[in-house]
């Protein structure tokens, strides 16, 4: 059974945290959609995240973070010029930045690679979360090739039962994935458009290319 506990409730946040330390995978409000979140440094939770979700283990995770400062946890640094330009126009935001990881990252929440999306998201219960535990391993909360979860609702009809707790704070704000681009090469890419787009990231200076989601 998935315990639901609305955001606004005295002790929901110190609830979801004490899940999380605990290595509990649990459903969080964000400002894109609804997301299955656990400690990025917890290979064990990352394992169960994978499994609740039946995601395909050759697909990273995104972190999600509590302030900007927190990418130092896991991402090389320093960041270069571009990306800085964009943490400082978009964050908080719905736009996740792939760039180099420090070496010390699960290897499942990066797939084996040398590369993590991260975003510092625009959700004050999600943010107070991941700066009272840490960084977190994050995917959207919905059944893998499903469609993402903007509602509570959305969410139970699809993992009822797969995690122990879900926080619901109403509808997702924007009820729709973030953008993910990929500055760890030569040339920016996008991997998925979501809020912020081609002529948006243009404006902003960035011409990327266009790949499919990894």
């Amino acid at each position: 059974m998935t315990v639901v506990i609305a955001a606004d409730q005295p002790g929901a946040l110190e609830q979801a945290a004490a899940a999380v330390r605990q290595g509990a995978v649990i459903g969080v409000p964000t400002d894109t959609v609804y997301g299955l979140v656990c400690l990025w440094s917890d290979a064990a939770a990352i394992d169960r995240l994978f499994a609740v979700k039946e995601r395909p283990d050759h697909k990273a995770l995104p972190v999600l973070l509590g302030d900007a400062e927190q990418a130092t946890a896991v991402l090389r640094s320093p960041v270069d010029a571009a990306a800085q330009a964009l943490i400082d126009r978009y964050w908080p935001g719905p736009l996740t930045l792939v760039l180099p990881a420090r070496s010390h990252l699960p290897p499942a929440l990066t797939a084996g690679g040398d590369t993590v999306g991260v975003r510092l998201p625009a959700h004050p219960f999600l943010r107070a979360l991941a700066r009272r535990v840490g960084p977190l391993a994050s995917s959207s909360a919905n059944h893998s090739g499903e469609p993402p979860c903007a509602t509570p609702a959305a969410v139970l009809d699809q993992i009822e039962g797969r995690i122990s707790l879900l926080i619901d704070a109403g509808p997702a704000p924007l009820a729709q994935s973030s953008t993910v681009l990929d500055l760890s090469g030569p040339q920016p890419q996008l991997l998925r458009e979501g809020p912020i787009g081609l002529e948006e990231l243009a404006a902003a200076g960035i011409q990327a290319g266009v790949l499919n989601e990894k």
